[in-house]
This record gives structure tokens, sequence and C-alpha cells, in this order.
């Protein structure tokens, strides 16, 4: 594929998916530490009837309103799973378990029920997202990436999760320490004066963030399978923190860009005529890649070993 061909078509979209995989897999290394990786997966499920309700109230898929309304969501999630576990005194896993499966359910219902016809606002967008369609049309060759009249014409999404992807970052590297004391010995953290409870609410907010960024362009699926895939494979490589986030980047990259390949060429190579999903080829990468880290990963015996 040639460079004027490659850049309008392909390289948006590939991008934006690179970038969600990670800004979803960074936060997801202290969920899954945690052992508080459904949320990422309650999250993901929640920002839908959040998107639902923003189009029924304003009657446009336009970036902000959906954006505020699944960042309304999330936060009404968040509420909801803190409200379940205190008051049903149920672990936390059940709680997030019954509300991101409600949410999600309603979510659908909504779309079901209501006149989405005239927009592209469907549960297979919800599920799937449009990544292969958020190409660059003003694009004509490599030289396009100085050209300033052509960079205005970029997707929105890739701008969006670009600036995500560098407050996700920047939150990992000034909330380094306390995130790491909060995880790994909570009780030692607090005599320190670490405010466990706000850094894990903080933590919370910041996957919330990333998902909804990612729910648009990418869909439920990679968002789902990004917040725990590379974590979780990352995890049986290693038990050093450091290394194991810079392995879950290096699987969230390799997720992105095999699963974009695959999804476009993959089914050509086996003869058949159309492309599948990039979204859902993306997510089995990454359960590819953790099936192979588990089965062959030099900490797949060490898993309940103290990461340092």
């Amino acid at each position: 594929m040639s460079g004027a061909e490659f850049v309008p078509l392909s390289l948006t979209p590939l991008l934006i998916g690179m970038f969600a995989a990670v800004a979803c897999a960074l936060p997801g290394n202290f969920l899954v530490l945690r052992r508080q990786a459904l949320i990422g997966d309650a999250i993901s499920h929640v920002v839908l009837p959040g998107i639902v309700v923003a189009f029924l109230i304003t009657g446009t898929v336009a970036a902000w309103p959906m954006m505020f309304g699944a960042a309304g969501a999330s936060v009404v999630a968040v509420a909801l799973i803190e409200a379940i576990r205190r008051l049903g005194k149920i672990e936390p896993g059940a709680a997030m378990g019954v509300t991101f499966t409600s949410m999600f359910a309603g979510g659908v219902l909504l779309l079901e029920q209501s006149d989405t016809s005239s927009v592209h606002l469907d549960v297979e967008h919800a599920l799937y997202g449009n990544l292969e369609s958020l190409i660059w049309l003003d694009a004509v060759g490599w030289e396009s990436l100085w050209d300033p009249v052509a960079l205005a014409g970029l997707p929105d999404e890739l701008i969006r999760i670009a600036l995500t992807l560098i407050g996700v970052v920047a939150f990992t590297w000034i909330m380094w320490r306390p995130l790491k004391l909060s995880t790994f010995d909570e009780g030692f953290a607090r005599t320190l004066g670490v405010r466990t409870g706000v850094i894990g609410f903080a933590l919370v907010i910041v996957a919330a963030i990333a998902a909804v960024a990612a729910f648009d362009a990418v869909g439920s699926i990679i968002v789902i399978a990004m917040f725990i895939c590379p974590p979780a494979a990352a995890r049986l490589m290693t038990n050093r923190l450091e290394v194991q986030i810079v392995w879950s980047v290096v699987f969230a990259l390799v997720s992105a860009v095999l699963g974009y390949v695959l999804a476009g060429f993959g089914p050509m190579w086996f003869g058949a005529n159309n492309a599948v999903s990039a979204a859902g080829m993306i997510a089995t990468v990454s359960g590819v890649i953790l099936v192979v880290t588990a089965l062959f990963g030099p900490c797949r015996s060490r898993t309940g070993a103290p990461v340092e």
C-alpha cells in the first residue's frame, strides 16, 4: 500500500486504535493489581445509557453532549456500585456486575426504543465503534503530515483520544508514588499521609475518562479488552511494576497494530472477500496474547507473588 492510500485511509484509524489501547491499558494495570479489573468493564458498559440519554435530550450526536452524557453515567455508576456494596454488604465484584449489566441493558433498551434511524447511533456502533470510517479525507500522502490545511481536517476522534492519552500518562507520572503505595500496602500508605480513598477515586475517574474518550471511536469491545488483557498479560511477564507498565504498553500497541492489519487483510489471505471488524480483531489479538503469556510467561506460576 502506497503512502497516497495508507495515510488517508489507514493512518488515522490505526493511530486512534493505538492511542485508545494504551490509554486504557495504563490505568488498567492498577485496576488489575487492585483486583478491580471489572471497573473498566463496568465503565465501558455504563457509558451507553449516558450517550443515549444525551442524544434524546439534545437530538444530536455531537462530541461534547455525548462526552458529558457518558461522563454523567460513569459518575452515577460509581455511586451505585458504592451504594450497593455498602447497603447490600456484598463484595465489590458483585456490586460492579449488577451495576454494569443493569445499566448496559437499560442503554440497549433505550437504543432499541428511541428513534435513532437518522443518525449513526445503534447497538452495533456502541459495541464495535466506527474505527474503519475514521479516515483522513484531506490527506494525499505523507506530505500531508506537514500541511496545516490537511492537518485541520484530522478526525476529531484522533484529537480527543490523543489528548486523553497525554492526560492519562501525566496522571500516572505525577501520581506514581501514591498510586504504587496505595495499591500494594494501603495501610502503610495511610500512615504516610496518603489519602488512599481519594487516590482510588481519582484512578476510577481517569479510567472513566479514557473509556469515554475511546468509546465513540472504538466501541466497548476494545475498551473492555484493553483495560484487562494487556495488564494481565504483562503481570505474567514480570513481578516489577515498572516493567509491567512497559510490557502492558507493548502488548496494547501490538494488539492494535496487528489486529487492525489482520482485520483488513487477514480474510483475503484465506480467500474471503470482506474485511472483519477492526475492533473485534484487536480485542481478539489481545486475548490471544494473554493466552500465550498464561501458557509461557515467566511469571505464570508466580502470579500471587508480590509486585515490586
